[in-house]
């Protein structure tokens, strides 16, 4: 039985930077148990400043190539809040849709691509290639749906580029939506039942831990939110957006280049898994449908149940597009006033990207023109409850073989789905025995 370890999990892979894994266990005591993000700071918030609110959305998209979708509407979001702008319900539809697009690929990427290999023993998902051909093809096949959703709302999925202040400079045809509601029905939902199945069969391989935590998310009275609604807490409490620095408290780490968050006691979880603690009622019945099948129900504790979660999202999501589509060809898609009246005033927006909560805040003056912004992006809101969770797995795999306590500890951050690029093994685990 190993009592002591040095683990040095080195050059954590993601689009926006790096990170280190750091675990010193002596005599059976944790010395150090964290996930140091070395990766110099972007000044994002930076290069705002002085920009017109026609560019704050396109330079903010950039901040993620993953979440690009959810940057834009978030920063619109933020906008029209500080100028008092309330977008038109075909808007809103239309903004809904185009969250599902991301969500879904995003959330096929995690599955498939991130997941998936580490429980069929693999380093990434090459091998399936030869090994399981069919199911490569189906998430590419999905992925691919998600990014044709993007096309279709808002000119491309990445970077997005018709979707603006106040509206859209290009609404999509009937024609448009029509052929992407029968992708949806003929092509996605039979590959979804599919997934399905094929998480149910790895779903052993999913590691057994709990650790209370406080989730946060998003929530709307009427449907499972991803866009606006009120700060809510499995805590119990209730936060308005424009008042989300009194919930989500940053502060300042050694170990850490990425502020970290508290919440009410401690750190908080945001994420798939935190929507469905806390709106679980909202969801489509099918979606509820595939939740019982993993005997996954509110509140679960267990991080790595947070690519099931994200799997009945995959569900919810397909299912809501269809009837979002339904209702905007029963309304009549037409073009819209999208004038905007500049005032000076401070906004804040809220979006669920695929990771979990996302805020926006700017500060217009009376030109249109930015005069402070920030932005709080969910693997920072992560962060410190990863800590939490790394000293009090540690300990229960300590007696473990050292290649399964690396594996195990590279699901656990993998299991956040924190934003990183394609690749699959994020960490270069390397052990020294005391």
């Amino acid at each position: 039985m190993t009592t002591s370890l040095q683990l040095n999990l080195e050059h954590v892979t993601r689009v926006e930077g790096h990170g280190n894994i750091v675990v010193n266990v002596k005599d059976g005591k944790i010395e150090e148990s964290r996930l140091h993000i070395v990766e110099s700071p972007r000044f994002f918030e930076a290069m705002l400043r002085g920009r017109h609110y026609s560019e704050v959305a396109p330079i903010t998209s950039r901040i993620c190539g993953i979440c690009s979708v959810g940057h834009t509407l978030t920063s619109l979001r933020a906008s029209e809040n500080a100028m008092g702008i309330t977008p038109s319900p075909q808007t809103q539809l239309l903004r809904k849709l185009l969250m599902h697009g991301e969500t879904i690929e995003s959330h096929v990427l995690h599955i498939y691509f991130l997941v998936a290999p580490d429980c069929l023993g693999v380093n990434s998902v090459v091998p399936l290639v030869q090994t399981h051909p069919d199911v490569v093809v189906r998430a590419l096949r999905m992925k691919r749906l998600g990014h044709y959703i993007g096309e279709v709302m808002a000119g491309r999925k990445i970077h997005t580029i018709s979707a603006v202040v106040n509206g859209f400079t290009r609404i999509p045809k009937a024609s448009e939506l029509k052929t992407l509601r029968e992708k949806l029905e003929k092509e996605f939902l039979p590959d979804l039942k599919a997934t399905a199945d094929t998480v149910l069969a790895l779903a052993p391989k999913i590691p057994n831990f709990t650790r209370k935590t406080e989730y946060v998310a998003l929530s709307k009275p009427y449907e499972y939110a991803f866009i606006d609604g009120v700060i809510k807490s499995t805590d119990g409490d209730v936060t308005p957006v424009s008042n989300y620095r009194e919930k989500i408290k940053e502060y300042v780490v050694k170990h850490s280049a990425a502020k970290h968050v508290r919440g009410n006691n401690g750190p908080i979880f945001v994420g798939a898994l935190s929507r469905f603690n806390i709106n679980y009622d909202l969801l489509t019945p099918w979606a509820k449908e595939v939740a019982a099948k993993f005997g996954l129900k509110p509140e679960c504790h267990n991080p790595f149940l947070n690519t099931v979660a994200q799997l009945v999202e995959l569900v919810h999501c397909a299912e809501d597009a269809i009837r979002i589509i339904d209702e905007l060809l029963e309304k009549g898609l037409k073009e819209e006033d999208r004038h905007v009246m500049t005032r000076a005033g401070v906004g804040a927006g809220a979006v669920e990207v695929p990771r979990g909560t996302l805020y926006h805040e700017y500060e217009y003056d009376d030109n249109g023109y930015i005069v402070n912004a920030n932005c709080i992006i969910p693997t920072g809101q992560n962060l410190a409850n990863i800590d939490a969770d790394m000293e009090k797995l540690v300990p229960e795999i300590l007696s473990k073989p050292k290649e399964e306590i690396a594996l195990t500890l590279e699901m656990l951050v993998r299991a956040y789905d924190p934003c990183i690029s394609c690749a699959t093994h994020m960490l270069d685990v390397k052990f020294i025995n005391e």
